[in-house]
């Protein structure tokens, strides 16, 4: 007998001992905040601003400007998007555009400058974004790879808190969220960037 079955054996053992009881988890989120659509921005941008992303604030005629200059200042040639992706937002960038597919290998992902997206839902009071996948934001692996992620929130779409983010969410789609560029520590707590993701988070607010 094997290590392994010994402690398999003993786990199996307690559990018999002790079966399962269903707990009943308490759902008591604090929800129903409200806030004015000026103190909401202001309250995402301070919290994406800590995280280290880049916030530029627009108005919605202004947002093929706003994605071109973002990118034309971060020397971006050449930039993914994901197929869903609404063409305008682009349309005054004069660089090369990828449109993303499961055929685009991760290498040539990491040959892109940049990638733009859309978003889900935005939670002000934590500055998380919410993508799950729709046709505006793609697959995970376009807003992992590159080292640059450009994400359209529209102000509509951002909520006070957590709870009332989640239910904006499809359950059924991969969601990821976004705290200001991918930062971990090493082992030495050194503060590491774009391990996990891209180093540099621009997000568009469109009013």
């Amino acid at each position: 007998m094997s290590s392994r079955d010994v402690i398999l054996g003993r786990i199996r053992d307690a559990l018999a001992l002790a079966p399962p009881v269903q707990q009943e988890i308490p759902r008591e989120y604090r929800t129903g905040r409200a806030m004015p659509k000026g103190e909401l921005e202001e309250l995402l941008t301070d919290r994406l601003v800590d995280y280290k992303a880049t916030v530029h604030p627009c108005e919605a005629a202004e947002l093929p400007a706003t994605v071109a200059r973002v990118l034309r200042e971060a020397g971006c040639k050449r930039v993914g998007v994901p197929a869903g992706l609404d063409d305008g937002w682009i349309a005054d960038f004069d660089g090369e555009v990828v449109v993303d597919s499961p055929c685009v290998s991760a290498p040539q992902l990491d040959s892109l400058d940049g990638v733009v997206t859309g978003s889900r839902v935005a939670c002000a009071e934590t500055g998380t974004i919410f993508l799950d996948g729709s046709p505006d934001q793609g697959r995970r692996a376009l807003t992992l790879v590159p080292d640059l992620h450009v994400c359209v929130v529209d102000l509509s779409a951002v909520e006070v808190n957590v709870p009332e983010a989640l239910t904006r969410l499809v359950p059924e789609r991969p969601t990821t969220m976004i705290s200001g560029p991918s930062a971990t520590s090493d082992i030495e707590l050194q503060r590491v960037e774009g391990v996990h993701g891209p180093r540099n988070l621009h997000v568009v607010i469109v009013r």
